[in-house]
């Protein structure tokens, strides 16, 4: 989502007056019928001169005005996430401002009301009874993120230099997230277990004794190899990461951003710093750019002295294509994506990558 400026950089307390909480019968389309006028970000970002572009995510719907982008979570939920009030939307739009301001603090800007103005009408950040939140952000230019730069193929040694070492010094400052070796190498055995289930159960066309012989492998790596999994969780090496490290969510500013972490689920932030990073590297390989995910590898291997197993970075990437391939399936059903045969033809590559990731 490419998010540029504005002075503004104060957020909502606990400790601030809110107004009363209530969705007032606004429907999710009214909602975004009047967020996608330029009319509507009159008094919080000034007169529009363009139109509005508008983005739906899977779990929420994102205005992009000239100089702001404005995120609307989409009042749905799922096992892992609930965003079906309002109390719960205010509630993760502050987790999502706290959470990103760690490697994207002079992006995210603030949470800004929608409310009902006195004729009965909607209005962005003014007062009156609260519908729902947005979160506000700078917008940065397209071309300055990672993704864009690997397709124009422009992107640099020293661009990938910046990228790591801003990781880097972020893994530094976290602390280890507590939990046992056991706790650790259980969640990885149900993740891939559940996917199992998911790719063989609902995506008819896979061939499940393929999808079967890549998930085995896996775990046979996970218990065969557990004393390498082990430490890494007695070196300290667990963290609470971003969660979701794709190229599309790095800026490569002089000093680089990174936006849109996960913040809807610790669970989903607590992996291996090194997880995380051959994750993007994973991510670049698909985009057709496997030496700039080996270079970001390397790279991060000689800045920590954090120098994992090969087999262990092999089986993080594999479990990532896994999983992801898994989020591809759970798309198909959905409106307003992809069509079902692209996110079926997804999880098709992310599985071709996961197989040539097996650890030997």
């Amino acid at each position: 989502m490419p998010l540029t400026n504005s002075s503004q950089d104060a957020q909502p307390t606990e400790q601030q007056p809110r107004p009363a909480l209530s969705d007032a019968g606004f429907s999710l389309a009214q909602k975004v019928c009047f967020l996608s006028q330029p009319a509507a970000y009159l008094n919080d970002s000034g007169p529009q001169t363009h139109p509005i572009e508008t983005v739906e995510t899977h779990m929420a719907w994102v205005f992009l005005t000239e100089q702001h982008a404005y995120k609307l979570k989409k009042p749905v939920r799922y096992d892992f996430l609930d965003f079906s009030t309002l109390a719960a939307r205010y509630q993760d739009g502050q987790a999502e401002l706290q959470l990103n301001r760690r490697l994207a603090k002079e992006i995210y800007l603030d949470l800004v009301p929608l409310t009902v103005d006195p004729e009965g009408g909607l209005q962005l950040g003014q007062g009156g009874t609260v519908v729902d939140w947005l979160v506000k952000m700078r917008r940065l230019p397209a071309d300055s993120l990672l993704d864009v730069a690997l397709q124009q193929a422009t992107v640099t040694a020293s661009d990938i230099t910046r990228v790591v070492h801003r990781l880097a010094q972020f893994y530094q400052s976290l602390p280890p997230v507590q939990l046992s070796a056991v706790e650790y190498r259980d969640q990885l055995q149900t993740d891939l277990q559940t996917t199992r289930q998911t790719l063989t159960l609902h995506a008819n066309g896979l061939p499940g004794d393929w999808v079967g012989q890549i998930i085995d492998a896996l775990l046979r790596f996970l218990q065969t190899q557990a004393d390498c999994f082990d430490q890494r969780v007695y070196q300290g090496k667990i963290i609470e990461g971003h969660g979701d490290l794709r190229p599309e969510h790095i800026c490569l500013w002089p000093e680089v951003v990174v936006i849109d972490c996960l913040e809807f689920s610790p669970p989903l932030r607590m992996l291996d710093c090194v997880d995380e990073l051959a994750f993007l590297a994973l991510e670049c390989e698909r985009l057709g750019h496997r030496a700039i995910g080996h270079q970001i590898l390397t790279t991060y291997a000689d800045v920590s002295g954090d120098y994992a197993p090969e087999s262990l970075i092999n089986f993080y990437q594999a479990y990532r294509a896994c999983l992801r391939a898994k989020l591809a399936i759970w798309h198909i059903p959905e409106p307003g994506q992809l069509a079902a045969a692209d996110w079926f033809e997804r999880a098709r590559r992310y599985l071709h990558l996961a197989e040539s990731h097996l650890p030997g």
